[in-house]
């Protein structure tokens, strides 16, 4: 059987509810720069082809976020953009001909564009992002579950346009807040005026999903102040709303600027947290997970075996394009260099443009998964999820107990009452949920805590 490297993690040395957003597993920051990589062709050789899904990545926006620590360049000019889809497309080349070396045949049923903004893009940049997905790739956007995310300045009739007649079936907008004070604090400049123009574009133009973001957590952010982003999301009653945490992390422009003590700070973000939660469920949503509410009656964007899509979903068969971009194997998950600081960034995406196309036949920054690690990100998928997971089907896929597998982090949970069963399903509780960034972590291996923390900011 394979290890399960380490025991429970500590919740944080400060108590923090916020220690660490586990979208996937593991972080980026558990990744390394391997000498000669593996052939592509090698690594999807065994992996399910008819089930796959496309992310690709575009590091581009009009503005940078305070609170961003993306990988992400501001203000690229229209050379940089141009140069930037030449070489997806011949990233793309070399990743379908080792895709079908395997000599079966590729679907992909489910599509993000992220980033970034991809609607940095123009229109026409847009069209061809498009046509390399498909024609290059091929993906049918139409028939896929298809993820966009865009921003209130981004969002303009002739790219909601080309996105919905090419079939984008959901758009995530990032909003943070409606009031202009707030998203100044957040080192956001944006109007209100613009945000409900853009919002009014998205209605018309009528996605099947349509996400609004918001943060908590912002410098002088009130509950009354929180219940009017909250109140002027609902009245576009969108089928979707993330609540995300403000997080200062290096490199970020608030990472300076932030003076609230963690304590202060912490309490500040579970009081709106919880505001947030009750008032969203009480507008007819549904939680879940930590950070998202579905409005209850919409139907949930579904993989092709039928399970929910959800913002923990990683499953092994996501094919990244892009600077940036990840890519999961059953055995390595892999992605190009990424950075946070803008020198660092731009230096990033000059060298992806500059890659010479035999280079993307091979992984580059990757992380080797094991039993032990393939066991945790099962765990971290379902945990964090209001559905829950089921021992009884981890013992079937692994054969081996949760219970004994994850003894340390099982008697912690129970312990802080953040765990109960229910119907042979392990779930975190109403407060287990308001914790899940402390949960998250406890389930890291030794060998991820390590390279995260030796991993140099830059």
């Amino acid at each position: 059987m394979p290890s399960i490297q380490g025991g429970a993690a500590p919740v944080s040395d400060t108590g923090t509810p916020y220690e660490q957003y586990v979208y996937a597993y593991p972080h980026q920051k558990a990744y390394r720069l391997l000498e000669d990589g593996p052939l592509l062709r090698d690594l999807w050789s065994t992996e399910r082809l008819d089930a796959l899904s496309l992310y690709v990545h575009i590091p581009f926006c009009e503005m940078r976020c305070g609170f961003c620590n993306l990988f992400t360049r501001t203000g690229a000019p229209e050379e940089v953009t141009s140069d930037f889809l030449r070489t997806l497309e011949r990233q793309a080349r070399v990743t379908r001909a080792a895709l079908e070396a395997k000599g079966e045949s590729i679907r992909f049923p489910l599509a993000t564009f992220g980033g970034g903004t991809p609607t940095y893009l123009t229109a026409d940049e847009l069209t061809r992002l498009c046509d390399i997905c498909e024609n290059v790739m091929g993906a049918d956007l139409k028939a896929a579950s298809w993820s966009v995310e865009t921003s209130p300045a981004t969002a303009t009739a002739d790219r909601i346009a080309v996105l919905s007649e090419r079939g984008a079936t959901r758009l995530s907008i990032g909003v943070q807040s409606f009031i202009d004070e707030e998203a100044r604090a957040a080192v956001r400049p944006q109007k209100r005026a613009e945000v409900e123009a853009s919002l009014a574009r998205l209605k018309e133009a009528n996605f099947p999903i349509l996400n609004i973001d918001l943060i908590y957590g912002i410098d002088g952010q009130t509950e009354r102040t929180f219940k009017v982003s909250l109140d002027a999301a609902l009245a576009w009653e969108p089928e979707e709303v993330y609540l995300y945490p403000l997080y200062v992390r290096p490199l970020s422009g608030l990472s300076t600027r932030h003076a609230k003590t963690l304590q202060d700070w912490n309490d500040q973000r579970l009081r709106l947290y919880r505001y947030g939660r009750d008032y969203l469920l009480s507008s007819g949503y549904e939680q879940t997970s930590m950070r998202v509410f579905r409005r209850t009656g919409t139907a949930a964007v579904e993989d092709t075996d039928g399970s929910s899509i959800s913002e923990y979903n990683q499953q092994a068969g996501m094919v990244g394009l892009g600077g940036g971009a990840r890519s999961f194997t059953t055995d390595l998950h892999y992605t190009t260099d990424y950075a946070v600081a803008v020198p660092e960034v731009r230096r990033i995406i000059d060298d992806y443009i500059a890659t010479p196309t035999e280079q993307f036949e091979r992984a580059q920054w990757a992380f080797r998964m094991d039993g032990g690690e393939r066991r945790r990100m099962y765990v971290l998928q379902h945990l964090l999820e209001s559905t829950g997971m089921r021992p009884a089907d981890y013992e079937q896929r692994f054969a081996t107990r949760f219970e004994d597998d994850f003894a340390p982090q099982l008697a912690a949970l129970l312990e802080k009452k953040w765990l109960r069963e229910k119907d042979g399903t392990l779930g975190l509780t109403l407060e287990g949920m308001a914790w899940a960034d402390a949960v998250g972590p406890m389930f890291f291996s030794s060998r991820v805590r390590d390279n995260m923390t030796s991993y140099q900011d830059r």
